[in-house]
Formats: structure tokens, sequence, C-alpha cells
């Protein structure tokens, strides 16, 4: 594996064979030189697995495929090397298993037409961007590879690899294991390895800077999220966690999706995938596909390869990121991901903790969010790793283990209330229990980009949301009516805020994505009529007049005016009725009229 360190000449561990099958659980002995994490095969059908533990001569392998048929006796092939993934031009657009193997039958069992992601079935046009004999460092370009994607892609001299350029591939078709150069005498190829569970290294770490946009207002917002982040989207059964995933994968403004479909059912993924093949990329007019890697790992899969699968998603997203890209990991769920750990440990006898999971559950969640960030890459350039992880609480109770531990790790939570997709307000964030960390962050990058007002719309959105649902709550107990002209019109902003606003189509042509400006304008008009209502009670209107006013061209505007201009007409025509009602005083009724 390039840039990483090689067991010592030597210690190639011996085949050994099978002695206890439990499960996925499988004890092999005679493994002599093997050594942590090394991938064994098992088996006359090569069952691929991994060491997890060794006791004096019994290595005890974690299979990834059905065991099945398995038997003492049975062979064990030690690789010698640990879990690697396969890193090439063959993953942009590819469907792969957890251990990053290509589906390449994807495209028939799921109806699509998709070209095969097998990198040894394809030939590259390779384009060298250096010539014989300059000097490289690790990360710089040998060059670049032509259409496999929307996004430039570069083959990168490996880590732990410099000198001379002492050859150079010609410009031409490429095999997917074909060498492209020869450097210092080792020769690079076009598909490296790199082992999934050993972070790729960088030069320097960053802080936070730009945010992430999702093109979904809640979040760009209220919570937004910034490039290099993390975040957690828990929620219970059938609040829209997947709706909302893909509504980020599709619409977000990274350069590169990896999407892992982990332990979620397969007809869910069917329709990423469709949806994927079928939309257009608005940046490059090309599919939005081509821009995305898929890691399918579905429930009817085999479970252990799930917990290999998110490791093999922030690998290949380090591979991009390491090109200067900015790259997001969605994995759908990280709650499933958790329940494989669960299972291995209580067959290996490993200590439970809550709930059965494992004493190690919080360093496992922390190991994995840690992968994302955003740096300063061995070839001086800027790229980023974002994380979005969902989480699956049985019967919505986000105090089990895996949500209450992954809280501690992430920068952004964004929690999907039942009581609001019961009342089909999607997404159904909930900004009561929603937080972000990096909101002061991205308010200084707004600023310094045009927008010098954003934190203080943010602050007057959360302030009256959260003002409206105290005076709600005091409205079920005293009646609407009987409250304060002020407090009434509160109310009717924050309904204002959640139907105008936040609430969001996914199926709309026009409002399934938000761009900034138009987010800002449909926040602003509300505003702008909130406090026109306000005014009006203040100067002696009767607030149920005010509340009774028509405000369909405020509720409208979200999936009608496709334009900011559009936008702005809509304010006009709300403010214009409220000048009118206004400038008649005593003729409330008529102004109902």
């Amino acid at each position: 594996m390039d840039g990483v360190a090689q067991r010592p000449p030597g210690t190639t561990p011996r085949a050994g064979q099978v002695v206890r099958v439990n499960g996925p659980l499988v004890e092999v002995i005679g493994l002599a030189g093997v050594a942590m994490f090394d991938v064994i095969d098992v088996g006359r059908d090569h069952i691929p697995g991994e060491v997890v533990a060794i006791r004096h001569d019994v290595a005890t392998v974690q299979a990834y495929e059905y065991t099945g048929g398995l038997a003492p006796g049975a062979p064990a092939r030690p690789h010698g090397a640990p879990l690697s993934a396969p890193l090439g031009p063959h993953l942009l657009g590819g469907i792969f298993d957890g251990l990053l193997r290509p589906l390449s039958g994807a495209g028939a069992w799921l109806g699509l037409t998709t070209a095969s992601s097998a990198p040894g079935s394809r030939q590259f046009a390779f384009a060298p961007s250096l010539t014989a004999g300059a000097v490289v460092s690790p990360g710089d370009a040998v060059g670049t590879v032509a259409d496999v994607g929307s996004v430039p892609y570069r083959v990168l001299v490996p880590l732990g690899v410099s000198g001379p350029a002492d050859e150079v591939r010609a410009a031409g078709p490429c095999p997917a294991d074909g060498i492209v150069a020869t450097i210092g005498g080792t020769p690079v190829r076009l598909t490296t390895s790199w082992p999934v569970r050993v972070p790729r290294p960088c030069r320097q770490r960053l802080s936070a800077a730009a945010p992430l946009l999702t093109g979904q207002r809640v979040i760009d917002m209220l919570f937004p999220i910034t490039r290099g982040g993390s975040a957690a989207v828990p929620g219970g059964f059938g609040t829209g966690k997947t709706v909302l995933l893909q509504q980020i994968a599709k619409w977000s403004d990274a350069d590169v999706i990896v999407y892992v479909g982990c332990g979620e059912r397969g007809n869910e993924l069917a329709d990423v995938l469709t949806e994927l093949t079928e939309l257009t990329d608005p940046r490059t007019g090309r599919r939005l596909a081509e821009r995305t890697v898929v890691i399918a790992n579905t429930s009817n899969m085999p479970m252990m390869a799930r917990e290999a699968s998110i490791y093999s998603a922030a690998t290949v997203a380090e591979y991009f990121r390491d090109m200067g890209l900015d790259t997001v990991v969605i994995a759908d769920s990280t709650s499933r991901w958790a329940e494989a750990l669960r299972e291995f440990a209580s067959r290996s006898g490993e200590l439970p903790a809550e709930e059965g999971f494992p004493a190690s559950l919080a360093s496992a969640l922390a190991a994995f969010y840690e992968r994302a960030g955003r740096v300063v890459t061995e070839a001086g350039e800027e790229g980023s790793v974002t994380i979005i992880g969902a989480v699956s609480p049985p019967g919505g109770d986000t105090t089990e283990p895996v949500t209450t531990h992954t809280q501690r790790f992430v920068r952004c939570q964004w929690t999907l209330d039942r009581d609001l997709a019961y009342a089909r307000h999607y997404p159904a964030v909930s900004w009561a229990a929603s937080f972000s960390r990096d909101d002061a962050a991205v308010g200084a990058w707004h600023a310094r980009n045009g927008d010098a007002g954003w934190a203080r719309r943010k602050g007057r959105l959360a302030a009256l949301l959260a003002e409206a649902d105290r005076l709600s709550l005091l409205a079920e107990l005293i009646g609407a009516s009987a409250m304060p002209g002020r407090e009434r019109i509160m109310m009717l902003a924050g309904r204002l805020v959640r139907e105008a606003v936040l609430q969001q189509n996914a199926l709309s042509s026009v409002d399934s994505v938000c761009p900034a400006a138009r987010a800002a304008a449909l926040a602003d008009m509300v505003l702008s009529v909130t406090d026109r209502c306000q005014e009006l009670v203040a100067a002696g209107a009767d607030a149920a007049v005010v509340e009774d006013q028509d405000f369909s061209p405020v509720l409208r505007a979200r999936d009608d005016a496709a334009t900011i201009e559009a936008v702005h007409g809509g304010r006009d025509v709300m403010l214009a009725r409220l000048a009118w009602l206004a400038s008649e005083p005593g003729q409330e009724g008529a102004a109902l009229t």
C-alpha cells in the first residue's frame, strides 16, 4: 500500500485453519505472524474477514460475508495487509458494497443503466501533467483523467513517495492498474490503495470558515454547517431522515458526495440511485451521479460489512479531499452501524454497556466524526471532508446511547420532530432541539461576502420562533382571545415563519432547492410583514382584524415565487393591504372585505 509502512521482510503470515464458527465470528489457528486488522480469506469460497483479536495462537476473525457452510478445518489464507480500499478514477459514478467492491450488476437489479464500476474493466484517458526529470513530492499531480465524472480528477503522487520522475506515461488510454509514472524508482499506478481504518494525513487542519450550503432553508438559515464540519440527524421512523439526506446529497454545493446506505431498506437506496441518475447537476449540466460515490450495504446484505462501510466512505472522501476538493460523507444510518458493533461484541464476549452496546461505542463514534475537517493537503491546497450521519433511535428515544454519544462529537444537530412530521411540516427539523456550534463562523463569512444581516436575521427568526412556542402553550390554557394584541401577533408571526420560510417542498420544481439570496428574501419578507402588523396593533388596531387578513401572498411566495423579485412582489402586495387597513381607522370590518 502506497504511503503506509509495510510489514518487515520475512514476517509474512502462514496459512491456518478454522477451529470455531459463531455466526460472523471465526476463530483460526496457525496464522503465525498475523497482525491486528489483517485481511483473512476463510473457507473454500474465500470469505473475506478481518483479524479483530489475537490470543496466543488463536486469531479471531470478523467475517464480512455469510458464513453458512463454513466448518472447522476449513483453510484460512492471510493477505498480510489490513483491509484497504482501491482508490482510482472508477469511483466517481460507481456503486460499491461496504468493502468497496464494485457492484457491477447494480444497474440491472436496480433498474438503472450504469457503466461498470469495476476498475479492471475500463480504460481511462490519461494525460500527464509533468515531464521526466521533474522533482515531485507527495500529493503533487502526475496527470489528469478525462471524462470520469463532473469534477476534475487528478492522479496524485502517493504519500511517502518523492523524488525525480524517472519515467512518465504518454497521453492515451490507460488501464486501472497501469503504471503512469516511476518516481524515485517507485512505480505509481492509476489506482492506488489505502487502509480504511487509517486516516490519510494532511499538512495542517484548519478552523471552520465557509458554510456548506445545502439548499435547505431551515439548515442554512438557522443551523448551518461549515465545510469540514460534522452533523447528526436524529429522528424516529417516518420523520423524513432519508428524504432530508437525499436533498443534501442532490443540492449541496460540495464537489463530491459519498453516500453510504448503511443497513437501510433496499427500496430507499434504489430511489436514491434512480434520482441521482436522472437529475441534472445544476453546476455542470451533467448527470448528478457523476460526482457521487454510492456505497450500498442495505439491510439484506451481510451485517458485519456495515462496520467497515463507513470507514471505506471516509477513506474515499479523504482521497478526493487530497485533490483539493470539498467532499461530503452521508451515512444513513449510524445506528445500524452501531447495531453491527453490538452484535459482534455480544458474540465475542465483550462486556456490554448501555443497552448492550460495547463500551467502545463512544470512542468508535469519535474516531469516525474526527475524520471530518478542513485541511491543507500534502500538496499545499485546501480541501475538506464534511460528515453527516443519520441516527435512528428506537421509538424516537433520543436519550439512547448512539444519539447521546453522537451529540458529544458533532458540530451540528438537526433533530427531526415527530409532531412536525405528522403535521406534514417538512423538513421536520425542530428549531427547539437542534443546534449549530458554527453559526458565529458562518455569520462572519456571510458578512465578508455581502450579507451583513445574516446573523441579525438568524437571531430574529430564532427568537421569534421561541417566543411563539412559549405563547402558544399559554394560549392553550387561557385562550388566544384573552391575550394582549402584541402577543397574538407574535403567534401569527411564528406561523408565518414556519409555513412561509421553514417548510420546503422536496417535490416542487421551485422550492426543492433554495439559494441563499432567495432564502434571505423570504425571511426578510416575513419579518417586514410581522413588524408592520406589530406597528398596527401598537397604533390601536384590533389584533383579531389583523389576524384575519389574507396572508396568502406571503404563504404562496414559498412555492410560487421562483425569483427574488417575485418574493419582493408578494411582500409589497401584503404591505399594501396592511397600509390600506392603517389608512382607514375605524373601518376594520370593511378591510376584511
